[in-house]
């Protein structure tokens, strides 16, 4: 053991150490034979952010000196404070999640999934949560990334079937029918003994009917082995289970597992449901997702409802079933009942009529003029640098009115809109003037018209939306089934 004292910095100790080895790898002669040997050096620096005793310094050290040794000869390597502090930090979270799991500190809650249509409740996903002593109640992302991949979560992930299947027996002993959705992490599904395991926690439920289970699996998650995964999911429909391909559409394989994996409900991701009423890239996918599940015979329910508007246009969409905070959050088992019996959808739900696919392009005119006027809010709030296109014919929803083929019938309502979408730029055009003379407040304000006339446009696309689908053509042609 060798102690360097009054270093000014790293970079001298590294000069000192250099010469080390060097030195230690010069030949020397014993008895006559020259011998070479090579050296390998584990250093720990001190202070460090966190105290440490003496042992503690020796043992960071000798394990500097193995990670030197496994690198090569003649080699150093600086223990590393920040990383073993990492891994210490790791460590005393899955102690503490494996000692919350035994002190029972882990909770589910249950979020309705509903026919917004129909008004019927479907089922309820059931989502963990931590009901921590010192932090309350976090969410799963405060505590599940550090397990990923690791023993705990397919422990964790068992409790959470388990208390699953417990919560659907004391509903159906109360009277509540209701199927529960569980979360399942792609490695603890691919473990060896999966269906066995399932066979054996369905057997403790006896009382739990076929089919009112549902494991999601994220369709992002790293599936090594899909025919595998296939073969699971089939085994598991024998023992009626079923199985949902969660956040479809966000990852690089959803075509492939489509096609391979015969899981019978494609959950849309949210992130393209809470953008659908002013991103119309969004609004495309969602209706090329409802087309892949028709296409294949799956159904899709949408996440991240959470206005009437958004419920609205997944319904003209043809998406009938939804879950999100627009409908209810994730609560308490104790609490869904009585939420359940309170529910009634919002009559705009009631009344939405599935769109003829001829009507698509209106809807997306719609999307594109909203996208349109946050595009243009974000630039007068300097959170964009170019503004959206100013002259009303390059705009995309000026395009798509520049090419529609209207009716006799609509020509009054086409006209207003025209007029409306040429008042919309002009009023932009001198809300962005003020902004460079420097007049930011009257540009801020003047946006309350902007919106009030963008409100006032889309009256008059709403009831062209809400016509006889038949009285109105646009070039783009298509047929006349529902979307």
């Amino acid at each position: 053991v060798a102690v360097l004292a009054d270093l000014s910095n790293q970079s001298a100790a590294k000069d000192l150490i250099d010469r080390l080895l060097s030195v230690i790898a010069q030949p020397v002669k014993v008895d006559g034979v020259v011998v070479q040997v090579s050296g390998s050096i584990g250093i720990s620096h001190y202070p460090q952010s966190d105290d440490v005793d003496p042992d503690q310094l020796l043992r960071q050290a000798d394990q500097a000196m193995y990670q030197a040794k496994v690198a090569g000869k003649n080699r150093y390597h600086i223990f590393d404070t920040a990383r073993d502090a990492s891994l210490r930090g790791q460590h005393e979270h899955l102690e503490r999640i494996r000692e919350g799991l035994i002190k029972n500190e882990f909770v589910l809650h249950y979020q309705p999934k509903v026919n917004m249509r129909s008004g019927e409740v479907i089922g309820a996903e059931a989502l963990i949560r931590w009901q921590h002593p010192d932090q309350g109640l976090l969410a799963p992302l405060a505590f599940l990334p550090p397990i990923t991949q690791h023993p705990l979560e397919v422990e964790l992930g068992r409790w959470v079937i388990d208390t699953a299947l417990t919560q659907i027996e004391a509903w159906q002993a109360e009277g509540v029918d209701l199927p529960v959705s569980v979360n399942i992490a792609g490695y603890h599904l691919q473990q060896p003994g999966f269906v066995d395991d399932l066979r054996t926690m369905l057997a403790a439920h006896p009382n739990v009917p076929r089919g009112y289970l549902e494991l999601e699996v994220l369709e992002s998650s790293a599936l090594e082995d899909i025919a595998l995964v296939s073969a699971i999911i089939e085994a598991s429909a024998a023992l009626g289970v079923s199985f949902a391909l969660d956040d479809f559409g966000t990852g690089y394989s959803s075509l492939t597992y489509l096609k391979r994996l015969p899981a019978q409900v494609l959950k849309i991701d949210q992130s393209f449901v809470r953008d659908m009423l002013q991103d119309s890239d969004d609004l495309a996918i969602l209706e090329g997702v409802l087309s892949l599940a028709t296409a294949f015979r799956r159904r899709a329910i949408a996440e991240g409802v959470e206005t009437v508007a958004h419920g609205e246009a997944l319904l003209r969409l043809g998406c009938d079933l939804a879950q999100g905070y627009g409908i209810a959050r994730p609560m308490p088992a104790a609490s869904l009942p009585a939420w359940r019996q309170r529910w009634h959808p919002d009559p705009r739900w009631t009344h939405a009529h599935c769109l003829d696919r001829d009507l698509l392009p209106l809807l997306i005119a719609g999307v594109e003029h909203r996208g349109w006027i946050v595009a243009l809010g974000e630039h007068l709030d300097g959170k964009r640098d170019a503004p959206p296109p100013l002259d009303h014919h390059q705009c995309r929803f000026g395009q798509w009115l520049d090419k529609t083929v209207h009716q006799p019938r609509h020509a009054a309502t086409f006209a207003t809109i025209e007029t409306l979408h040429l008042q919309v730029h002009v009023l932009a055009a001198d809300l962005l003037k003020r902004r460079a003379h420097g007049h930011d407040a009257e540009a801020q304000a003047g946006m309350a018209e902007l919106h009030a006339l963008r409100d006032t446009l889309l009256v008059h696309l709403e009831y062209l939306l809400k016509d006889d689908p038949r009285s109105l053509a646009t070039s783009s042609g298509g047929g006349s089934n529902c979307l």
